[in-house]
């Protein structure tokens, strides 16, 4: 147990990253098209549960609140367990998710800024959210704005050259205002990321940009939380967290399943994962 969250705040937390890995799949399967990016949404869902109930000074009631911290997901297309998470906060109707991808609808396939409430930024063109987060922390910086930018990316979209740009200007500037974690699940659309185009050693690259590195299970949700905790304790520079997670976790068959990176989730198929997760959630405690 890490001195950074007690017993009881763990099993809540735990038992809220199961439900919104429940609440992802149901949400993909009642929707119109019946299909969504549920691998990386399910390998991201400590990631996503620890920064929404526990780590960001956030006001549901007031989304535009100019105190609050703001968090950039780059990896625009797993934003399904976001939309889930605002939902479960307040920040949208759950009805919402029923309309999810329909004409009109605040949420579509990837998180729009001028629709969704909690969106900061329109996001989905990957490799592109660390530039995005960088200006927005310089600019807070400028106004004397104390908040922090915390950016999601995929280890994907780290191929892309416009990361390292963003990532050497902001070890530049000593951005200390800045917390970037990065879902390391191996698997990107059409394969290993490691095949397509090799991105370790990931944790000497950040360092050599001046970035304080971490690297952890960021399936486990001490690890997630405890590495946030300590990159919080400076702010003389950026932070970069890579956290090595499993594809499709929590679903046996999904897990390290490339083909899940987007797919069907039929009637048959989420009724299988939701049993297993249904049995991972009792089973916390």
């Amino acid at each position: 147990m890490s001195e950074f969250i007690n017993a009881n705040k763990l099993v809540t937390l735990q038992k809220k990253a199961c439900q919104l890995r429940m609440d992802t799949l149901r949400t993909y399967n009642h929707c119109a098209l019946h299909t969504g990016h549920a691998g990386g949404c399910l390998s991201s869902a400590e990631i996503v549960t620890a920064l929404y109930y526990d780590v960001l000074k956030q006001d549901p009631k007031n989304p535009k609140w100019e105190g609050r911290d703001r968090f950039i997901l780059s990896k625009g297309h797993n934003c399904m367990i976001v939309y889930c998470a605002l939902a479960d906060l307040g920040y949208i109707p759950k009805s919402e998710l029923d309309l999810y991808r329909t004409e009109n609808s605040i949420l579509q396939g990837h998180p729009d800024a001028n629709k969704c409430p909690g969106i900061e930024i329109t996001t989905g063109s990957l490799g592109q959210g660390l530039s995005l987060t960088l200006g927005m922390a310089l600019a807070a910086r400028v106004k004397k704005n104390s908040c922090t930018y915390y950016t999601l990316m995929s280890d994907g979209e780290l191929q892309s050259g416009l990361v390292w740009e963003a990532a050497m200007a902001a070890g530049h500037f000593r951005m200390g205002n800045m917390i970037s974690l990065v879902d390391r699940n191996n698997l990107q659309v059409n394969g290993k990321t490691d095949w397509i185009m090799d991105v370790e050693p990931l944790e000497e690259k950040w360092r050599s940009f001046g970035w304080r590195t971490f690297r952890i299970d960021g399936n486990d949700l001490v690890s997630v939380l405890s590495a946030i905790y300590l990159a919080n304790q400076t702010k003389d520079k950026p932070a970069i967290i890579i956290c090595d997670t499993v594809k499709g976790k929590g679903v046996s068959f999904m897990e390290n399943v490339m083909e899940w990176h987007h797919q069907d989730i039929t009637d048959e198929v989420c009724t299988k994962a939701i049993t297993e997760l249904e049995n991972v959630y009792k089973s916390i405690c």
